[in-house]
């Protein structure tokens, strides 16, 4: 047999053995490597089916809150006189035709220089840090029982009346408005500051409480004056 064929033959034996040998390659090949886990799906929020999302002008209704800053104020404007007159005619019935409150209903007005003493009266003049809080107030939730039914004019004017009765603007042609609001200052915001307990009291601060033999003695240090503002059946104002 010549080489040529023999080396012929030799590459066809071979070539049959990887043939044959393929299949169990394959059977016997290296193991796959195992995949990862595949990660859970999120949990889907449950749908109740109740309700609907707000609209624009429903979120729009209730978005009237007035910050300190300005933030929140209608456009509008009021001066001392026509705050006067809706005072007179929606207000005075619980508050006093000055703010000097009816009955058991809130004061408005003085006040000043009284926070020191034993029964200190905390009005819109010698308490109250924000004019903010007035407008907000009065705009929210008067007058009693018809609530946010006066217009941003209508309240801009009984601000500045408030401002008029507790002496804090002079002039009865005065015009409060969104443009000047954040000029008025109440004469008792600086005595209001950030909670600072965290900073303050914290040397005082124990895991393990005291609960006997902690002071020899009790001393008060202050008292709290009782408020009743439910009026009885007949100092109540009558509301249509």
């Amino acid at each position: 047999m010549s080489r040529s064929v023999e080396a012929t033959l030799r590459a066809g034996l071979a070539a049959a053995a990887l043939l044959l040998a393929a299949p169990l390659l394959a059977q016997n090949g290296p193991a796959a490597k195992p995949s990862a886990p595949a990660k859970p799906a999120p949990a889907q929020p449950v749908k109740l089916g109740l309700g609907r999302v707000a609209l624009p002008e429903e979120i729009k209704a209730w978005d009237i809150a007035v910050r300190p800053d300005g933030k929140g104020l209608p456009p509008g404007k009021g001066t001392v006189k026509q705050g006067d007159e809706l005072f007179q005619a929606q207000c005075a019935s619980c508050h006093g035709e000055f703010g000097q409150g009816n009955g058991r209903w809130p004061v408005l007005a003085g006040g000043q220089g009284s926070l020191t003493s034993d029964r200190p009266e905390k009005t819109i003049g010698s308490f109250w840090p924000d004019l903010s809080t007035v407008f907000d107030y009065v705009h929210r939730a008067m007058p009693y029982g018809n609530a946010q039914s006066l217009t941003p004019d209508e309240t801009y004017a009984l601000t500045a009346y408030l401002l008029y009765l507790n002496d804090l603007v002079k002039d009865e042609d005065f015009e409060l408005s969104d443009k000047n609001f954040t000029t008025v200052k109440l004469p008792n915001a600086a005595a209001f500051y950030d909670d600072d307990r965290e900073t303050t009291e914290k040397a005082f601060w124990g895991k393990e409480p005291c609960m006997k033999d902690c002071r020899s003695e009790a001393r008060i240090t202050g008292r709290a004056a009782v408020l009743d503002v439910t009026p009885d059946s007949k100092s109540a104002p009558k509301v249509d």
